[in-house]
């Protein structure tokens, strides 16, 4: 199979269980902003496919699972969310793409590319919810709220479950070739 054939594979792969996941853990919005769910293949993609591939199905998940009924009926979340889940794909594919592939790095990258999406987030619901709705002002506090606290259980499934998978992936022979 061709790499450009493979990438699309793989990116068909992440984008389609950036759909069924959240389904799976529940399809409310508390349940998401504590697992994370979307998150998980879009810093997968990243990692593997790189930041092209992972930046466009960080912006076309959250919209998607929207239309699909999938996602919280809340539109500035969804806003948020079409800025922040690129960022993390796009920061996890440049970063790991450019530091050595041992363990070490693949943490630095993992986190360093969570640390981005999420300032991501910040800004995009600072605009948000500040301009567009009722809602009592985006604050840092409200921030660090959500973005660390409610979401500390999908934070630590991120950071225990992706290196696992890289890893055995790594020791399975794959050396991050199909990034483009």
């Amino acid at each position: 199979m061709s790499r450009p054939v493979q990438n699309l594979v793989l990116a068909a792969l992440f984008f389609a269980i950036g759909i069924i996941l959240p389904v799976i853990v529940g399809n409310t919005h508390w349940t998401g902003a504590m697992l994370l769910p979307m998150h998980l293949p879009v810093l997968m993609a990243g990692i593997i496919l790189g930041p092209r591939y992972a930046g466009i199905i960080g912006i076309l998940l959250p919209i998607t699972a929207f239309l699909l009924g999938h996602a919280p009926p809340f539109p500035h979340v969804i806003i948020a969310m079409s800025f922040e889940l690129p960022f993390y794909g796009i920061a996890a594919g440049i970063l790991f793409g450019k530091l050595p592939k041992t363990f070490p790095f693949l943490m630095v990258s993992l986190v360093g590319a969570m640390i981005i999406g999420r300032v991501a987030s910040a800004i995009a619901n600072l605009v948000v919810l500040n301009l567009f709705t009722d809602t009592p002002p985006f604050s840092f506090e409200v921030f660090l709220t959500g973005a660390f606290v409610t979401a500390l259980p999908g934070i630590i499934i991120q950071i225990v479950l992706i290196p696992i998978l890289i890893v055995a992936l790594q020791r399975a022979g794959w050396k991050g070739g199909t990034r483009t």
